[in-house]
């Protein structure tokens, strides 16, 4: 287990720093990535890289959290395109330490309504946003 958060530590370190190779190593040869959102689906370790490898965005990666056991972990990230931060939730499933299926799930910040303001507070780290 803790094999695999390293791996998925040393991942997103190398997509932040742009190393491809190191970043698509944890995939497996046949692996999947699926973004619902738009109905996608790269299959093959060297697909998945080659769409990401053709974004044409300066992107950047905060890892929020990573938790899971056994084969489906999770992460949390804030990616930034040119700037402006999406928030993304990778659910990935592994065998053998690769990963062979992966959601990649991304959410835009919305600000917070009036009518709930009074009941939160920011998350560490964090400003509320307004809406």
């Amino acid at each position: 287990m803790e094999s695999v958060r390293e791996a998925l530590e040393e991942h997103w370190r190398a997509s932040e720093s742009g190393d491809a190779e190191v970043e698509h190593a944890i995939y497996a040869d046949n692996g999947i990535l699926d973004y619902p959102q738009s109905g996608e689906r790269f299959r093959g370790r060297m697909t998945i890289q080659a769409q990401r490898g053709g974004h044409p965005a300066d992107r950047h990666f905060t890892v929020v959290r990573i938790s899971g056991s056994e084969n489906v972990w999770v992460s949390e990230c804030i990616i930034s395109y040119d700037g402006v931060p999406t928030y993304s939730v990778s659910i990935m499933q592994f065998d053998r330490e690769k990963v062979v299926h992966e959601a990649q799930y991304f959410a835009d910040p919305f600000g917070s309504p009036e009518w709930r303001r009074a009941l939160a507070e920011p998350i560490p780290g964090r400003n509320i946003q307004r809406a």
